[in-house]
């Protein structure tokens, strides 16, 4: 006994500080086959059991199937039902879908068909008013061929010095006749140095007469222009712009020299520019040549300036004229006094009668009022029965009556005081 005891205390390893016996290992061995007893006990049950539950689950599986699968056969018989309800309804609205369709497709092919003809009759109207606004444009470009030609033929006069200066001169001539009247103005007329200017306005009171010169230096400007469409800052433009300065001023020397004659013509001379653009690019560009005109008393004027002067001159001569008719003026206002004054007593007369009329018309009133209250007095008559019993009339009024034989008509008049 003591034997196996020793052995079973006897170490067999160490753990750390600790001895390991056998009789411990032993110990643990069988506590460990214990514990695996257990757990395979344990396991075994655990496995019994979810075999079991599984076996429920099974069944309650099973049986929930038969019944989903019941229930499926069910929906699928109510489905076919259904299905066929719903063909039958698909059938019957396909049928009426079809008809409208139809229906629908016959009336839109006729709106096609009408909307197609009224497009066609549409687009035959448009191609005729197109065919014939080309013809309109087709005669506004012969027109302007013809106005091309024609300013060819303008650029060939103005390119001539003396059809230039006819071209001006009929301008000029034109606006003069249109604003003067006949006598006014001479052309081409003789001065004393045997100068002949285009135009001489007569002034009125004898002052001098004012001379207009249509001549105008258009090479030089055309110059200019054809240099500014070429090279506008190069030498040639600036050699184009000296020469019309040079020609300018040469003209307006010249204008000076011929036509301002003391106590023959006006001391202010006209240079008539027949074009507003060339007059407004000399006025913008070449500034020293209008100020020079100034100084030599000759005046740069356009179309339009010179209508302007030629109206002004027009009010003159007017005023003039009425002044020299002032006599006569006043003659006539006062026969025209006289003629007031006498139409003032007539109105005076005749306001006297009418005042007498309306008095007159006013008693004619007065007796119309009392014939008409009299007339209602009248209206007013008493057909009563006599009465044993009558009432006594006031004192202030009057009456008189008449009665007749038998008793049964009274007649009474009331007289009125203020009658």
């Amino acid at each position: 006994m003591n034997g196996s005891f020793d052995l079973l205390s006897a170490p067999l390893f160490r753990l750390g500080a600790s001895e390991v016996t056998l009789g411990m290992a032993l110990a643990a061995t069988l506590g460990l086959v214990l514990l695996l007893v257990a757990l395979l006990v344990i396991a075994l049950w655990r496995g019994a059991r979810a075999r079991g539950e599984a076996a429920a689950v099974a069944a309650a599986s099973a049986q929930d199937a038969e019944a989903r699968m019941t229930a499926i056969l069910q929906a699928q018989a109510e489905m076919q039902g259904r299905i066929g309800a719903m063909s039958e309804v698909f059938g019957s609205r396909q049928a009426e879908f079809t008809q409208s369709v139809s229906q629908r497709l016959d009336a839109m092919t006729g709106r096609i068909g009408q909307t197609m003809s009224e497009q066609t009759r549409a687009t035959h109207d448009s191609l005729s008013k197109l065919q014939e606004r080309l013809a309109v444009i087709d005669t506004a470009q012969n027109n302007i061929q013809s106005l091309a030609g024609q300013v060819v033929q303008l650029q060939a006069v103005l390119s001539n010095k003396q059809t230039r200066g006819a071209f001006g001169q009929s301008r000029m001539e034109a606006i003069v006749a249109d604003g003067l009247p006949q006598g006014g103005y001479a052309f081409q007329a003789t001065l004393s140095n045997g100068s002949r200017p285009d135009c001489l306005v007569k002034m009125p009171n004898g002052a001098p007469q004012l001379v207009i010169d249509a001549k105008f230096p258009l090479e030089a400007w055309n110059a200019i222009r054809a240099a500014a469409e070429g090279d506008p800052a190069g030498e040639q433009a600036r050699a184009a712009a000296q020469a019309f300065r040079r020609d300018i001023e040469v003209h307006i020397k010249a204008i000076a020299e011929k036509y301002l004659i003391p106590n023959e013509t006006h001391d202010t001379a006209f240079m008539f520019v027949p074009s507003e653009s060339i007059f407004g690019e000399i006025h913008e560009k070449f500034e020293a040549v209008v100020q020079r005109a100034h100084r030599a008393r000759v005046v740069i004027v356009s179309p339009s300036l010179l209508m302007l002067s030629i109206q002004v001159i027009q009010a003159i001569l007017k005023d003039a004229s009425m002044r020299e008719q002032a006599h006569l003026i006043q003659h006539e206002v006062a026969v025209l006094m006289e003629d007031l004054g006498r139409l003032d007593d007539r109105v005076r007369k005749l306001q006297g009668h009418f005042a007498l009329t309306a008095k007159d018309i006013e008693q004619i009133v007065t007796s119309t009022d009392k014939l008409t209250r009299r007339g209602q007095r009248i209206e007013a008559l008493d057909f009563a029965p006599p009465s044993s019993e009558a009432p006594a009339a006031p004192l202030q009024e009057r009456q008189r009556g008449a009665e007749s034989k038998t008793g049964q008509l009274r007649l009474r008049v009331v007289e009125d005081p203020e009658a």
